[in-house]
């Protein structure tokens, strides 16, 4: 024993930890100052060997993808990625700061430094002004985004998230971040199993895969990331935009109530796309009914972006 917490070691699973699905190729890219960054890019699949290091791959129009608290590009979109490609749209996906295969700087953790990694990813490859859309914390990113680095977004489209996350019963949770960190840090393969199996996992091939990615994260800008969660507040400053924007209510989610996504299509003056999900149902292993409830109901949002937002391509004063 260590304190309250207890030393164990992560339990070989006879399973590989195969992907569920296929997933867009993959690439890094380094962006001077912040570091390096991996992504997951469509586009380069419509391009001969080798692909052009930067530019705009493909003339089809960029979705940036910012996926949520605890996951990465993969574990929060992989299920709903070919359905967006196949829809006419390049898919773009990076992994945040402590997340996944992000960057892992000796800074902590904060969401502004997420919003600014973005912008700077998205002007290295030439991609912006592109449709950003953000799940869960990435929806918080994209406000932030929106805010300060408006010449990237040409639409916005908002899921699962929130205004903040400041009530009573949640600072309790956000105060315990210490802690989590600590116990990921001295027990990462069994606290992420057992995270995993109150989120209803058993063992086998999806839980192998899943567990995998997990412990990837860095514990320590996991838990200074939920931190960051109790801390942010958009309502002083979040009002309509000078571009199109939407929000995706998740009408059945456990995690951000309804409420609390209406509240903040309300504060953007924006229309509001209902998909019957729970908070965790946007996910890679979320399976295919939840696919079904969720994706068309994306790409409609998606579409009535792209109509409403105009063309054109970053002023160079903006870069």
């Amino acid at each position: 024993m260590v304190g309250a917490f207890k030393i164990s070691f992560v339990t070989a699973s006879p399973h590989a930890p195969v992907p569920p699905h296929d997933f867009p190729p993959a690439r890094t890219v380094l962006v001077p100052g912040r570091g390096e960054f991996f992504l997951r890019d469509s586009g380069l699949a419509d391009q001969p060997a080798p692909a052009p290091r930067f530019g705009a791959a493909s003339a089809r129009p960029v979705v940036f993808m910012l996926h949520g608290w605890t996951g990465s590009a993969d574990l929060n979109f992989g299920g709903l990625y070919d359905d967006v490609i196949a829809a006419g749209y390049r898919v773009v996906a990076l992994d945040h700061r402590g997340h996944g295969r992000g960057p892992r700087p000796l800074v902590p953790f904060r969401l502004t430094d997420c919003a600014d990694d973005a912008a700077a990813v998205m002007r290295l490859l030439g991609i912006a002004p592109a449709i950003v859309y953000g799940y869960s914390m990435g929806g918080a990113i994209g406000q932030l985004l929106a805010r300060d680095h408006p010449g990237v977004v040409k639409a916005l489209l908002l899921s699962g998230t929130a205004q903040h996350w400041q009530e009573p019963e949640l600072r309790r949770v956000w105060r315990a971040m210490p802690a989590l960190g600590l116990g990921l840090s001295l027990a990462p393969g069994s606290g992420w199993r057992a995270a995993l199996r109150r989120s209803g996992f058993s063992p086998g091939p999806a839980m192998a895969w899943v567990h995998s990615e997990m412990i990837r994260h860095s514990p320590r800008h996991i838990a200074q990331a939920g931190r960051e969660l109790g801390r942010f507040d958009s309502r002083p400053w979040l009002a309509p935009l000078p571009f199109p924007t939407a929000v995706l209510l998740t009408s059945r989610d456990d995690a951000v109530p309804p409420a609390k996504q209406r509240e903040l299509a309300a504060a953007l003056a924006a229309p509001v796309f209902e998909a019957p999900v729970r908070h965790l149902e946007v996910a890679a292993m979320a399976g295919p009914q939840a696919a079904a409830r969720y994706n068309p109901v994306l790409i409609a949002a998606l579409e009535a972006l792209r109509s409403a937002a105009p063309s054109g391509t970053l002023a160079l004063d903006e870069a």
